[in-house]
């Protein structure tokens, strides 16, 4: 490697994966990973979880301890941001006035939570990003007894699912048809609507939330055709946005997300970026495409780190799991609404018994959904891996 000192910006797995990598594959020269955030990087799977759930401390959530860090030489800068910085000169201005020289930078900003006009996090409205924020909201949640959830996405199905556990009496509200519309195809989305209700929660689809009050000792919304939903607690669970900012202050390519190459690279010299901020190439169905998930995040920081270490990154599947209704769910590559399906389960909308789904889009594997079967899922990784190693060779 060329390069005598790596900056890495952003804590979350990504970053910290790269740095964890570089230090692996035998870099010696300086590593600096730099966070918001005011912990050591840790895992946010367990934010809406074994946190809420159980209240697990930081410390049990943490990537790696800190004596880890500084064993591996890796300055770990938490509760700090970059405000600004220079690409042709290759350097970065801190938050707390220091300046930092780099000889090539990654960008692992991750992404933020969408928070509806007008409506910042308080006492009884609650978002779900980092540490702190799920520690104030298992607070609440404690002693809640009604919650609203708008949003019955990833983070919104298991916020409502660690509510309804908790005791809560749970109304999840949702413009799209159906749970997860995003990320699974209808008949899964089904399945996933029938464990909600079984569970109890009161799941309102194809519905858009109205006016929202929020008072000292109660929170309303209001619903199409006059009702309004009362509860304790609302939990705003919209979706997230990558964080550009400082991609932004440094002029690169953006659009939705980072712009980069297969490499990594951004659009200016000896900077890259991955996971959640990265708008990276879909090597099998053209285009781009941002992950926006702990293991996808995960394997990008690998990858870059393969790259600034002078090798070719390894082919990257995005996959994931959501804990949810006591199933787990799990997903693989890139499946869609309108995808093909080849099932093998059952698929009844009462059922909690593990099922296997391949989707296939323009008569090409695309992805994988499944529930309790994981060998078959990582197997449909495996045969993603291989078809996109075949596409770069060609």
């Amino acid at each position: 490697m060329s390069t005598d000192s790596v900056v890495i910006v952003g804590t979350g797995v990504a970053g910290a994966t790269a740095a964890l990598a570089l230090r692996t594959g035998g870099f010696d020269g300086n590593v600096t990973l730099i966070g918001r955030d005011q912990y050591l990087p840790y895992r946010r799977p367990t934010l809406s979880k074994d946190v809420l759930l159980s209240g697990m401390p930081v410390e049990k959530a943490l990537l790696k301890p800190a004596a880890h860090w500084e064993d591996i030489a890796v300055a770990v800068r938490t509760g700090v941001t970059v405000t600004g910085g220079d690409t042709g000169a290759r350097t970065l201005e801190l938050s707390d006035g220091a300046a930092l020289a780099y000889g090539s930078l990654v960008l692992a900003t991750g992404g933020v939570a969408r928070e509806l006009p007008g409506l910042p996090p308080a006492p009884r409205v609650k978002y779900l990003r980092d540490f702190a924020d799920a520690t104030a909201l298992r607070d609440e949640l404690s002693r809640a007894c009604s919650v609203i959830v708008l949003g019955a996405g990833l983070i919104g199905s298991e916020v409502a699912s660690a509510a309804a556990k908790l005791g809560a009496a749970v109304t999840v509200v949702e413009p799209a048809a159906l749970p997860l519309a995003r990320v699974v195809p209808p008949s899964i989305g089904e399945r996933l609507a029938g464990l909600q209700r079984a569970a109890g929660v009161d799941l309102l689809l194809g519905v858009r939330a109205g006016a929202i009050t929020v008072e000292p000792d109660q929170v309303s919304v209001a619903l199409p055709g006059g009702g309004v939903l009362v509860a304790d607690l609302l939990v705003v669970a919209v979706g997230s946005t990558p964080d550009t900012g400082l991609a932004e202050r440094l002029a690169l390519r953006v659009n939705d997300g980072i712009l980069v190459n297969e490499q990594y690279r951004t659009s200016a010299e000896g900077v890259y970026a991955v996971g959640d901020c990265a708008r990276v190439p879909n090597p099998l169905e053209g285009g781009t495409y941002r992950a926006e998930n702990w293991s996808a995040a995960q394997d990008q920081g690998t990858a870059v780190a393969q790259v600034l270490l002078g090798g070719a990154p390894a082919p990257t599947v995005p996959w994931g799991w959501s804990n949810q209704f006591g199933a787990v769910l799990q997903f693989a590559g890139w499946p869609a609404a309108d995808d093909e399906l080849e099932v093998d389960g059952p698929m009844d909308t009462a059922s909690s018994d593990p099922f296997f789904a391949r989707c296939h889009r323009d008569g090409a594997l695309a992805g994988a959904v499944a529930m309790g079967r994981p060998k078959e899922l990582r197997a449909v990784r495996g045969e993603l891996s291989e078809q996109i190693a075949a596409a770069v060779a060609r």
